[in-house]
C-alpha cells in the first residue's frame, strides 16, 4: 500500500496519513492535559482539649475531635463544640483565603495540573462546667444565685 501525498497551496509540501495521525494525537494529548487541570482542596482540621468533643459547623454536625472536613468557601463559620462535663462553646472561626485563590492568580492555579491543598487548623479549649467541679450543694446554690441575677436584669424589674 503506497503513501498518499497531497500538495497544499503549490508549495510542494506533502501531507501523509501518518502526519494526520500524529496531528490528531497531539490534539488528543492537549485536550487531555486541559481536562487534567489543577484541583483546589480545602479542608478544616478541628482539635479540642479535651479530645472527643462534638463539633457542629454552620448547624451541621461534623463529628468528634480530632475531625477534618471539606469546605467550599473561605470566610467565617459558626461553630459549636460540646463535651459532657464541659461548658458548651459557641464561637466563630475564620478560614482565611490564601494568595493563590485571589483573582487573577486563581485562574493560573486552577489551570495548572497540580493539586493545591489548604488545611485550616482550628483548636478549641473547653472549660469544665461548675456542676462537675463543685460539690452538688454548692453547684445548686450557685445556679440559683445566677438565676436570681438574671431575673434582676429583666426589663420591668
Amino acid at each position: 500500500m503506497g503513501v498518499r501525498s497531497f500538495a497544499f497551496g503549490g508549495s510542494g509540501a506533502s501531507y501523509s496519513p501518518g502526519m494526520k495521525q500524529a496531528g490528531l494525537s497531539m490534539v488528543a494529548l492537549t485536550a487531555a492535559a486541559l481536562l487534567q487541570c489543577g484541583c483546589l482542596e480545602r479542608r478544616v482540621s478541628i482539635t479540642s482539649d479535651p479530645p472527643g468533643a462534638t463539633v457542629t459547623m454552620n448547624d451541621m454536625e461534623l463529628g468528634r475531635t480530632p475531625v477534618e472536613a471539606d469546605f467550599t468557601h473561605y470566610g467565617v463559620y459558626d461553630l459549636r463544640v460540646e463535651h459532657e462535663g464541659y461548658e458548651p462553646l459557641r464561637t466563630t472561626a475564620r478560614a482565611r483565603t490564601p494568595l493563590y485563590e485571589y483573582a487573577p492568580v486563581d485562574l493560573v492555579t486552577t489551570a495548572m495540573p497540580v493539586t493545591f491543598k489548604k488545611v485550616v487548623p482550628w483548636h478549641f479549649t473547653l472549660e469544665k462546667s461548675p456542676e462537675t467541679t463543685l460539690p452538688a450543694e454548692q453547684a445548686q446554690a450557685e445556679l440559683i444565685s445566677r438565676a436570681r441575677m438574671l431575673r434582676e436584669q429583666l426589663p420591668g424589674k
